[in-house]
């Protein structure tokens, strides 16, 4: 297993760029956080006196409350600001709202936008940290680190040689393109499987395996992603209705007899129940869906804490 490495990074706009030993610090700290999530007292004083802005252009459930609890069990305050209640809506461009935030004197950004590449050229043009919680159909790195500290726990802490399945809409999914840098540097055996529509063999080179029959996807896999279809991504009808790929591609109870005994089922949400992953399955015992959303306050608070103490070692307060 890759060691730790000390944590360098200002920023968390990807995990393209990351290093195998930089995902072990993130669970590494990840785990210790976790730890205090069930205590009677579970504010920790590590961002006290930080202001976090969470800036989100998109909607969000799971990702924007998740960030939420992390930032305020660090004990920083936090803003959190929807695209509808934002001057981008009266024009004001994505830079001069980032500019006006810096200068109100916020210590971070939480960044979710509809355009690929705006939390790397927020990065770029402000001073302060920018944490991307999704942008676009480009990536969502604390998804996929929340995906993979959950495997970590039911697959051992190694995931080297571990079989992992994707499945769904591969091409328009952010969160598909975060787990296979995560997933591929972690050193697991990746297959995405779908419709040729929605996962293209160009997908092949990024190391990963791709499957269009469902049967051999998913007989050896050690841990299955259900992905929902993407409707407000894509720009043409890419299969011809939502029940012919739920007859064909969803997990149902009966395909759920390909998969290994102990096998894993997870989903990121939300979950399209009954088209691609069956409500009963949702609710089984190897579900580990809810798993993976208390991991994500785990993981957040691990990677607010990192790039805000790398802030504070420029100022050099730490």
């Amino acid at each position: 297993m890759t060691k730790p490495t000390p944590w360098k990074r200002k920023h968390l706009t990807g995990i393209e760029h990351l290093e195998p030993g930089e995902l072990e610090t993130i669970f590494e700290t990840a785990e210790s956080f976790k730890a205090t999530l069930t205590r009677s007292n579970k504010k920790l004083p590590s961002l006290r006196g930080s202001t976090i802005v969470n800036l989100f252009m998109e909607p969000s459930t799971r990702t924007r409350i998740a960030f939420e609890i992390a930032a305020t069990r660090l004990s920083a305050d936090v803003i959190t600001v929807s695209g509808n209640a934002s001057s981008l809506v009266k024009g004001e461009s994505l830079r001069d709202t980032a500019m006006n935030i810096q200068a109100l004197n916020a210590d971070m950004i939480i960044i979710r936008h509809s355009a690929a590449g705006s939390a790397k050229y927020l990065s770029e043009i402000i001073d302060i940290p920018v944490v991307n919680a999704g942008d676009g159909a480009h990536e969502h790195p604390t998804q996929a680190l929340l995906d993979a500290f959950t495997m970590r726990e039911h697959l051992g802490k190694d995931l080297r040689g571990k079989k992992v399945t994707i499945l769904g809409d591969i091409l328009f999914s952010r969160v598909a393109r975060s787990n296979i840098w995560a997933l591929t540097k972690l050193g697991v055996d990746l297959t995405l499987a779908g419709p040729s529509t929605l996962v293209p063999k160009e997908f092949e080179k990024f190391g990963v395996k791709v499957s269009h029959k469902l049967k051999p996807a998913l007989a050896d896999a050690d841990a299955v992603m259900l992905l929902r279809i993407q409707h407000e991504r894509q720009t043409s009808t890419h299969f011809p209705s939502l029940g012919e790929y739920t007859s064909m591609f969803g997990l149902n109870q009966l395909r759920a007899g390909y998969l290994k005994p102990d096998a894993i089922i997870m989903h990121p949400g939300p979950i399209n129940r009954g088209v691609e992953l069956d409500s009963k399955l949702a609710d089984s015992g190897r579900s580990v869906i809810l798993e993976q959303v208390t991991n994500g306050i785990a993981i957040r608070m691990a990677v607010l804490y990192l790039c805000g103490s790398y802030k504070d070692q420029k100022k050099g307060k730490a």
